[in-house]
């Protein structure tokens, strides 16, 4: 069987099963266009698309006409209302809004936008991965083409007119009045990150619809929707008591189309270089390679660390921790990193130096420089704008596996108002819990994230961290600060892609702790409190750690050796923060 992707929804609902069994092959959907990469000008209105993106904002309900009795003088046939905005009438036909035959149905949206943060190296491979197509054309995996069943009809332009009730009133011909536009372009396309404009659409589900939550990152196949009646702007300001909330619920469909969604598919990582897969090993990498490639990423993060190959060590662990268990009480996997002590000499370029390398092996991550106007005038939060009924976005909110760089060194004395204030409350919550509190105005909603920080200092950082590590720069580096990164990056070409996707898997491949190392680490835990007053806290940072040392060189399981240079790791650490006064910049 083969699918098209200028199917219409009429197609795709005959032989609604065989079509999601297509689409459930990751290498069919490549042959789909992805609007994230393509000029929906160049689309057809409901031909088949596909959307990659951060689920930003859940929409109210809608209720639509599922299906409509349409007719022309004695002859009348009942339509599909089915993943479609607009009602479908061929010449001299009309709906009949009375007909029992008519049946109402439920469909939810969703606002999604691009991911959030992501590099320009894994947007350019996203893109790579599904070249644009001819969509007259371009066919979908089979053998049969199948018959359109209104093929010997003479097409018509849909009525301009939507079967959902919000919309329904609309009727053909009637003379489209355009209300002033109150709302930006920035304020309706609502990126998380300001500086970092993302594409957005609004997916509309027809099932599942409590399968998805804020800031999952989803692939979404279904019909594209781009009637310019759509846009909240053509409606008469005297038919509705406040425009903005109309105009902010039907934004342009030019600047954010409408996808009806026959599939959505969660995705695990960011990294489109891997494939969407379960890795129970490091899929792709033998032992030998494994060890390999951690030493090359030790040998790159210790130069960029002016050659301190411990704080290399724990920047390793902290690129590739994501939270691997997450309950009411407790959130295991986090691995915040504070490196502080980076020398004066050197400040005014390392910090950004240090992130064009790690933006460079990332899939997705975010430097900000936290300076006194940043933390004031930005938001971090998303908060309810109930004129507009919009959950307008922050900027920690993210989307899973996205790398957080926050840039202390750039904090000068001043004045932090009531709004950075509660900036920087919002970013402790979030390191210490993993979670983002959603401002309702009259409560709180959280969120889980799953955000690792990196915060970059001169002392010890006035932010919360699962771990503090300060720098021991060997002077020989500071002196030739930009031939290292150059030699850095020098270094990194011929291995990058293999270091991306190792650091991804390493990210999500499932780990096990066999009963022996488990024996020892309790009874290692119960001399720890005996000598030196260990609190769970320290074990499950310990834990954490020699986890993350484990999985860098390629293991899926702890081992004794391992555990033990978890421990001489964090006795060494111990020493620098005793041994380096430590200072805050506030």
């Amino acid at each position: 069987m083969e699918m098209s992707v200028n199917m219409t929804p009429e197609d795709f609902l005959e032989k609604e099963t065989e079509f999601l069994e297509i689409l459930s092959s990751e290498e069919n959907l490549k042959n789909i266009p992805l609007i994230n990469h393509v000029n929906i000008q160049n689309l057809k209105d409901n031909s088949l698309v596909r959307f990659r993106g951060m689920v930003q904002d859940m929409l109210d309900p809608e209720i639509y006409l599922e299906k409509y009795a349409v007719g022309s003088g004695d002859s009348v046939r009942l339509q599909n209302g089915r993943y479609r905005d607009a009602f479908v009438l061929n010449t001299n036909e009309n709906v009949d809004m009375d007909s029992p035959q008519n049946s109402h149905g439920e469909r939810r949206s969703v606002f999604v936008v691009t991911i959030p943060g992501l590099n320009d190296w894994a947007s350019e491979a996203e893109r790579e991965s599904c070249p644009i197509k001819d969509i007259s054309t371009e066919r979908v995996a089979g053998s049969t083409t199948l018959k359109r069943p209104l093929e010997d009809e003479e097409p018509m332009e849909s009525e301009k007119k939507s079967p959902s009730e919000a919309i329904g009133s609309l009727s053909n011909g009637s003379s489209v009045k355009e209300s002033p536009s109150l709302l930006s372009r920035e304020y309706l396309l609502n990126s998380p990150i300001a500086d970092r404009p993302s594409k957005a659409c609004i997916v509309k589900m027809y099932n599942d619809f409590d399968n998805l939550v804020l800031n999952s990152v989803v692939d979404v196949i279904g019909f594209l929707s781009v009637d310019a009646v759509l846009d909240g702007t053509h409606h008469d300001l005297n038919d509705f008591d406040d425009i903005t909330e109309v105009q902010a619920a039907n934004p342009p469909p030019s600047l954010i189309p409408r996808i009806h969604a026959v599939l959505i598919k969660p995705i695990s990582h960011l990294n489109p270089l891997l494939p969407q897969t379960t890795f129970d090993g490091i899929t792709g990498f033998d032992d030998n390679t494994c060890v390999e490639l951690f030493k090359d990423i030790q040998l790159l993060l210790t130069q960029c660390l002016l050659g301190d190959v411990v704080a290399a060590e724990y920047l390793m662990a902290h690129l590739i921790s994501t939270v691997y268990v997450r309950s009411e009480l407790e959130c295991l996997g986090q691995f915040s990193l504070n490196l502080s002590n980076i020398p004066a000499p050197v400040l005014p370029v390392y910090t950004k130096l240090l992130y064009d390398i790690i933006e460079m092996i990332l899939p997705a991550s975010h430097y900000f420089p936290m300076t006194l106007d940043n933390l004031n005038l930005l938001q971090f939060s998303p908060k309810k704008d109930y004129a507009s009924n919009k959950l307008t976005s922050g900027l920690l909110q993210l989307a899973p596996h996205t790398n957080l760089v926050l840039d202390e060194t750039q904090l000068q004395t001043g004045k932090l108002e009531a709004s950075g204030v509660k900036a920087v409350s919002s970013i402790a919550y979030l390191i210490n819990n993993q979670r983002v509190k959603c401002d309702f105005q009259f409560f709180d909603v959280e969120v889980n994230v799953n955000v690792p920080v990196l915060t970059l200092s001169e002392g010890k950082s006035m932010l919360p961290t699962n771990c503090h590590v300060p720098l021991m720069p060997q002077q020989e580096n500071i002196d030739l600060i930009k031939e290292t990164f150059e030699a850095a990056k020098f270094f990194l070409l011929p291995k990058l892609d293999s270091i991306r996707r190792y650091l991804t898997i390493l990210r999500i491949v499932k780990f096990s702790m066999n009963p022996d190392e488990l024996t020892m680490i309790e009874n290692d835990f119960v001399e720890m409190r005996r000598e030196h007053c260990a609190t769970p806290e320290d074990l499950h940072s310990l834990i954490v750690l020699s986890r993350m040392l484990a999985l860098c060189r390629g293991k899926t399981s702890l081992t004794g050796d391992l555990w033990q240079h978890a421990k001489s790791l964090e006795t060494e650490r111990r020493k620098r923060i005793a041994s380096i006064p430590t200072r805050n910049v506030l």
